[in-house]
């Protein structure tokens, strides 16, 4: 058993940073030391899930020990972790659905009435003398986290620091899959992200990797349009707060292309107001991509469907993290991916609130909290 700091919630909307205990692995269960976790607008909003976790949903670490069943990995091993965990046997892996895992995924273990944390937790995790959950089965604001080895993905890249390496876990994913996996974005189109924080960010290259030729960057901070501009943005826009579902945004949008709307449009901004906006900004028969996982009721005018428009809410990029990872890292390697340029910041687990409070206003494009 180990005894390591963590970053601890009991739902009402604050944290602290506590003493916790760790099991040693068994069965097909991984020890990790953690060696960097991201931040995301998720591991905020887990606050107020109103039951104690352990935060932090993207991480990258070395496995310090194995349980008897673990196979691929072994105590030295440089990883990244995945919160989407797969079981490979249920009907949605089976279809290579692994990031909607029937049994598995914490996403929809919520959407069918379970905690938020999921229904599959590991019980080898302990706060004051009772067992704790971690956030999306894996918790990696914590010195140690104890997973699932189908949450772990070796990390190839020599290159890649466990910095840039712990945000693939969610927002590079997120971002890149929206593009390649679902969206598919195609040679020499055009492509507009309403939204340029990490995820955004991370649409806007994966589009320019992909050859869109016109990348139009949209969001009500300038200095976010500066970064859009550093990761592939052609063009940018720069809203106005009062432009109600960005329809002013939309008309500016289709006279850069055309006069017709782009190929395809991403939503990464997480208001519920904008859900359909970028159904305003793509032409007939385009595609519409909302990224930022809104899940509120929103009234929708059926007319910005017309004609012949796609509109697609995909999870995790659709990912395969044992085949997106490494594909991810490749183009990190070859310098199409771009990852340390993201990270704006590096915090102490300590400064947890600093860093809340810089993501939360905008200041970074990714924080990253780092341990000793």
């Amino acid at each position: 058993m180990i005894k390591c700091k963590a970053a601890i919630s009991v739902g009402d909307g604050k944290f602290t940073i506590e003493n916790i205990t760790v099991n040693a692995p068994k069965g097909d269960e991984v020890l990790v030391k953690m060696k960097a976790s991201g931040l995301c607008h998720t591991d905020h909003d887990s606050l107020t899930w109103g039951m104690p976790i352990v935060l932090g949903h993207e991480g990258a670490g070395v496995v310090e020990a194995v349980g008897e069943n673990v196979t691929k990995f072994k105590a030295g091993d440089e990883i990244i972790l995945n919160w989407a965990t797969p079981c490979y046997e249920c009907f949605q892996c089976q279809e290579g659905n692994q990031h909607i895992c029937e049994k598995n995924s914490p996403v929809i273990a919520n959407h069918a009435g379970k905690l938020p944390g999921g229904h599959v937790a590991i019980e080898g995790t302990q706060w004051k003398r009772k067992p704790i959950e971690r956030s999306f089965n894996i918790g990696t604001l914590s010195e140690y986290t104890l997973v699932r080895e189908s949450a772990v993905v070796k990390k190839n890249s020599q290159k890649l620091t466990f910095e840039a390496a712990s945000i693939i876990c969610c927002g590079v994913m997120t971002g890149c899959g929206s593009v390649f996996n679902s969206a598919k974005v195609t040679l020499g189109s055009s492509v507009v992200v309403l939204g340029t924080g990490g995820v955004g960010l991370n649409v806007i290259q994966a589009a320019r990797i992909s050859g869109a030729a016109k990348i139009i960057a949209i969001d009500i901070n300038e200095n976010r349009l500066e970064m859009a501009k550093q990761f592939g943005a052609t063009e940018t826009i720069l809203a106005d707060k009062n432009d109600k579902g960005l329809n002013n945004a939309a008309e500016i949008v289709k006279e850069m292309t055309g006069g017709r709307g782009a190929d395809f449009a991403f939503e990464c901004t997480a208001v519920p107001a904008l859900g359909v906006a970028p159904l305003a900004m793509v032409r007939n028969a385009g595609t519409a991509v909302q990224v930022s996982g809104i899940e509120e009721e929103i009234t929708v005018d059926m007319r910005l469907f017309e004609w012949d428009k796609k509109y697609i809410n995909p999870l995790y990029g659709a990912a395969r993290p044992e085949m997106d990872f490494p594909k991810l890292e490749a183009l990190f390697d070859k310098g199409d991916l771009l990852l340390d340029e993201m990270i704006t910041q590096t915090y102490p687990l300590e400064q947890l609130g600093q860093a809340f409070k810089d993501m939360l206003s905008g200041k970074n494009a990714k924080g990253v909290i780092t341990f000793g």
